[in-house]
C-alpha cells in the first residue's frame, strides 16, 4: 500500500464531488487541475486502487452495454482524511518551467537562441491565456459541470489568470531587453540588473 501524496488527497477531493470512473478521473484532472498540479496520465491511473487499499474509497464494477467499468465513491474515511489534508497547512509555491531555465543558462548560446526561448514562452502563455478563455466562457454561459462550486473556481481562476498575465507582461519586457542587446557577451550588466531590480521592486541601493 502505498503512502497518500497530495495527488492522492486532489483525487480525493474529486471523488467528493461524485463518483467517477478511473477514466473519468483522469479526464477531470486533465481539465480542472493541469494548469496547477499536472501529472502523468499512468500515474492517475493508479491513484484510485491507492485510495480503495487505503479505505478512503470504494471500488464497484459495473458494465455499460459489454464493457466493464469500475465506479469509485469516496467513504466516510475518505471524507475526514480529505477534511484533515484541508487543515493542514500547503506546501509554498514551487515553479518547474523548462523556459526560465534555459533563460537561466541562455549566456551559454546566443542572443537569438534567448529570443526564440523567450517569444515561445510567450506563445505558450498566449495559447494558454485563449484556452482559459474558452473554459472562463462555459461558465459564465452554462455554469460548467459543477455551477454550485463556481465562487471557488472563480478564486482558482483569478490566480491563474493573473499568473499567466505576469508571465505575458515578463516575456514582452523580456523580449525588448534582450532586442538592444548587440551580442550577449557585451550587454551591460551591471546597469541592466539595477533595472530589472527596479521592475521586479527590490530595493536594491546604488553605488
Amino acid at each position: 500500500m502505498k503512502k497518500l501524496t497530495t495527488t492522492s488527497h486532489a483525487m480525493l477531493g474529486l471523488l467528493a464531488l461524485k463518483p467517477w470512473t478511473t477514466y473519468e478521473l483522469a479526464q477531470q484532472m486533465e481539465r480542472s487541475l493541469s494548469n496547477f498540479w499536472p501529472r502523468a496520465q499512468s500515474k492517475l491511473y493508479e491513484e484510485p486502487k491507492n485510495l480503495v487499499a487505503h479505505g478512503l474509497a470504494t471500488a464497484k464494477r459495473e458494465r455499460v452495454g459489454r464493457r466493464p467499468r469500475t465506479v469509485y465513491t469516496i467513504t466516510p474515511k475518505g471524507r475526514e482524511a480529505l477534511r484533515a489534508w484541508l487543515d493542514e497547512p500547503a506546501a509554498p509555491l514551487t515553479l518547474e518551467f523548462e523556459g526560465i531555465l534555459k533563460v537561466f543558462l541562455a549566456d551559454q548560446g546566443t542572443r537569438e537562441q534567448l529570443l526564440d526561448q523567450i517569444r515561445h514562452i510567450k506563445t505558450h502563455a498566449e495559447q494558454e491565456k485563449a484556452r482559459g478563455m474558452t473554459f472562463v466562457q462555459e461558465y459564465a454561459e452554462t455554469g460548467g459541470p459543477f455551477p454550485e462550486r463556481l465562487h471557488i473556481i472563480g478564486l482558482v481562476v483569478g490566480f491563474l489568470s493573473g499568473l499567466n498575465s505576469a508571465v505575458l507582461d515578463w516575456a514582452d519586457w523580456a523580449e525588448s531587453e534582450v532586442s538592444q542587446w548587440d551580442e550577449m557577451d557585451k550587454a551591460p550588466s551591471r546597469e541592466m540588473f539595477q533595472r530589472f531590480m527596479e521592475r521586479g521592486k527590490f530595493d536594491v541601493a546604488r553605488d
